[in-house]
């Protein structure tokens, strides 16, 4: 069965840390690479990060790369993947989830509709 659990999320204040996992059943991550989105309330979804299959990263502008805040990475022999997120603020509050793509798993997802989707992990950061 093809499935994808993301895990992690919960209530924190501005300033605090969550680490999110993405657990993958029937996907080899050695063989398939994991997109990181976020939705925020009245926001469209957005792509976050993506780890390749071969390690390699595509960052998006919502990783603010140059903030340092967000790293992601992956366990292969475990089958999941991470999302570190660091300093939080209010503006990264959203449902976090994890992607593989539809029809080619070495590609970052897009967002399609026929990417696999986990369920979405909510993220809140308020004081």
């Amino acid at each position: 069965q093809l499935q994808l659990v993301e895990s992690g999320g919960g209530l924190v204040r501005p300033g605090e840390s969550l680490r999110l996992s993405c657990a993958a059943s029937g996907f080899n991550l050695e063989e398939n690479s994991i997109t990181w989105f976020r939705q925020a309330p009245g926001k469209e979804r957005e792509p976050v990060s993506c780890i390749g299959f071969s390690g390699g990263f595509t960052h998006y502008p919502a990783f603010a790369f140059d903030e340092g805040r967000f790293s992601v990475s992956k366990d292969n022999a475990k089958n999941t993947a991470f999302l570190q997120m660091t300093d939080l603020k209010s503006e990264d509050t959203a449902v976090y989830y994890c992607a593989i793509h539809g029809t080619d798993g070495r590609r970052c997802a897009k967002g399609a509709k026929d990417d696999y989707w986990g369920q979405g992990t909510q993220v809140t950061v308020s004081s």
